[in-house]
């Protein structure tokens, strides 16, 4: 903020004056006091003596702070501060609040042992704050004497009840008389049909500021477009807001972010609908009529598209599609991020990003891949800002740095906790050679239902989706529920996060099974269990036969065939101490003995194509119990008579 001694307010003031005077409407009745404050173009009074600025400072007993003294000397009050309050105080009217209000009655009523001191303050303002406003829409201007920064400026506190929201904090006077201007100005920006188009010299610079930024964002200069189109947007300039959601978006920043005046024109919907329904339908709670709100001033036709984009969102069928050398590059992108290849997906994004078109002069980047069920999870903030720094659309700048990629290339890191410490126990297969769609045949019975792919979907999804027609449950089935895509250079994996407990005695292997014709590694981790004691299960098998394997339970290693030197269990399990050590280091025992990895953020965030696998147990023998559970509908019948 400008230095409020070395501010001009007359020049300030008079610029306001005029642009109010300038916008109000042709042949329209006002007050004798507005019409004569039109013909003068001028909001304010007088100015203040220092006489009377004395006076009112011995009246209140305190100096005023140092911008309300410079603004008294200019101007004794103020008309159309903003849109809500019609007349703010001079020397004559500013006056202690004194909870004249009853609103400290209001806020300390919610008080209680968590309110903090801070909140305790703010709820006191009521009866110790300088009230400035004299005629608002229920609306109060108050400066606080105990809310002073270093140059003795008095920090300003505005609230309106019809808003229910807290007091609004301005730093001192400057900062609230120009959050006012800007007030002013977005309520002057969309008028209604027939109204002359509301223009001066600050809208004419705000314009031009957008179409430099815009002209910015395209060069890769993210960071300076958007520090522009803020500004032009603080003052409700059409088309900031629109354009700075464009990159607030690929940042991360959802929260009202809804492409404001370019989301409903049919030219730029196929992008920017996708993302305002994605986030829509990540919040469950949201009742789709919030959706039309975002979307008012749309045809019939784009209103329709657009819930027709938010159905394919919740049922995973929407797919992003681009024209050119782009879009031949997203369907790439796909094709490697539904088999987990994130990091090479987003490198075909970036490398064909300078060859993208965009759809209009107004559309910045691609964005409607975002809500792509298998693109979307390869945007992280790092990345989007990457994408954004790269030079588009025709213009031509320095291409960034690549970020670094998301998957280390290894096993180890499923050692790492996870956020909520849940990946304690996981198994996977690797089969060497094979496609992932071909591990499905190897590792079911070949029915029907568990032998095909699933759309890509999460983990969760998947798990929540095979439990919804699910009407038997086996204490003796272990049929995995496993995930699918390539695990490195020559080999693809199924991968389960959230397995059944250990099958112990009756656990068998489906490394024999998988391994028809090449080879097939089995491991089954569970050295940081919560419940239970740790264990852990390696098995290589080739061609149908299992060549070595160990397991380490109950404390003990059983263990078959000739197991590599660097695979000994004898490495590894002489001391348990630290289980997520062991079990690192078995891990990257794994990796480097097969050359295989998989992919963290594929299998973490991302969508990948899953299936379920034959029992990894075998049935039960002689004399050996188990559970079954089987849920049937309940049957209603009718009443008697």
């Amino acid at each position: 903020m400008t230095d409020s001694m070395a501010f001009d307010w007359r020049a300030f003031l008079l610029g306001w004056s005029g642009e109010w005077a300038d916008s109000l409407p042709e042949g329209r009745a006002r007050g004798e006091d507005d019409e004569a404050a039109r013909q003068a173009r001028w909001l304010g009074f007088p100015p203040a003596s220092e006489e009377r600025i004395a006076a009112m400072e011995e009246r209140l007993g305190r100096w005023m702070p140092p911008s309300y003294r410079e603004f008294l000397k200019v101007s004794d009050g103020w008309r159309h501060a903003g849109g809500f309050v019609s007349l703010l105080a001079g020397t004559e009217d500013a006056h202690w609040h004194n909870n004249a209000s009853g609103l400290a009655d209001m806020f300390e009523e919610y008080e209680d042992e968590d309110t903090t001191p801070e909140e305790r303050r703010e709820a006191a303002l009521w009866r110790r704050g300088l009230q400035l406003d004299v005629e608002s829409d229920i609306t109060y201007i108050l400066m606080d004497p105990e809310d002073v920064d270093e140059a003795g400026e008095w920090a300003v506190y505005t609230w309106s009840s019809w808003r229910a929201e807290l007091p609004e904090r301005h730093a001192n006077f400057l900062a609230f008389m120009d959050e006012m201007h800007r007030e002013f100005h977005r309520l002057q920006a969309h008028r209604s049909d027939g109204e002359p188009v509301f223009a001066n010299d600050t809208t004419r610079r705000l314009d031009a500021l957008v179409d430099e930024a815009r002209l910015e964002a395209l060069r890769g200069d993210w960071e300076r477009a958007e520090k522009g189109l803020d500004e032009a947007k603080e003052y409700g300039r059409p088309r900031a807001a629109g354009l700075g959601d464009q990159i607030r978006r690929l940042l991360g920043r959802t929260y009202m972010v809804y492409f404001d005046g370019l989301v409903t024109d049919p030219q730029y919907a196929p992008e920017l609908l996708p993302p305002l329904a994605a986030e829509h339908a990540a919040h469950s709670y949201r009742d789709d009529s919030t959706l039309l709100f975002h979307l008012r001033g749309a045809d019939d036709n784009l209103t329709s598209l657009a819930f027709a984009t938010l159905a394919q969102i919740r049922d995973g069928t929407y797919r992003y599609t681009a024209v050119g050398p782009f879009g031949e590059a997203v369907e790439r992108a796909r094709e490697l991020a539904r088999w987990g290849d994130t990091d090479g997906a987003w490198r075909e994004l970036t490398d064909a990003l300078p060859l993208w078109e965009p759809l209009g002069p107004d559309h910045l980047v691609p964005l409607g891949w975002v809500a792509d069920p298998v693109l979307g999870p390869l945007l992280t903030p790092e990345r989007g800002r990457e994408l954004l720094s790269v030079p588009r659309g025709g213009q031509t700048g320095e291409a960034p740095r690549p970020a670094a990629g998301l998957d280390p290339g290894n096993l180890a890191w499923l050692a790492d906790p996870d956020p909520g410490n849940n990946r304690t126990s996981y198994r996977f297969v690797l089969v060497e050679g094979a496609e992932p769609e071909e591990l499905p045949e190897r590792l079911t019975d070949g029915d029907a239902d568990s032998a095909v792919l699933s759309e890509p979907m999460t983990f969760w999804e998947a798990r929540s989706r095979s439990q919804q027609d699910r009407k038997e449950f086996s204490s003796y089935d272990d049929r995995a529920l496993m995930a699918v895509g390539r695990a490195g250079t020559g080999w693809s994996f199924a991968f389960d996060g959230g397995p059944a407990p250990f099958g112990g005695q009756r656990f068998v292997s489906p490394a024999a099974a998988a391994s028809t014709g090449t080879r097939a590694v089995v491991v089954w981790s569970g050295l940081r269990e919560r419940h239970g004691d740790p264990f852990f299960h390696l098995s290589m098998a080739r061609d149908g036969c299992e060549q070595y394997a160990f397991t380490y339970a109950d404390g003990e290693v059983r263990s078959s065939g000739e197991i590599p030197p660097a695979l000994a269990p004898s490495r590894f399990f002489d001391d348990l101490e630290d289980g997520a050590e062991v079990e690192r280091s078995l891990l990257e025992a794994v990796a480097e003995e097969f050359g295989a990895s998989l992919p963290r953020h594929a299998v973490v965030h991302g969508r990948l194509h899953t299936f379920t696998t034959r029992s990894w147990t075998r049935p039960p023998g002689p004399g050996e119990t188990y559970t079954v559970i089987r849920m049937q509908p309940i049957v209603t019948r009718p009443a008697d008579g």
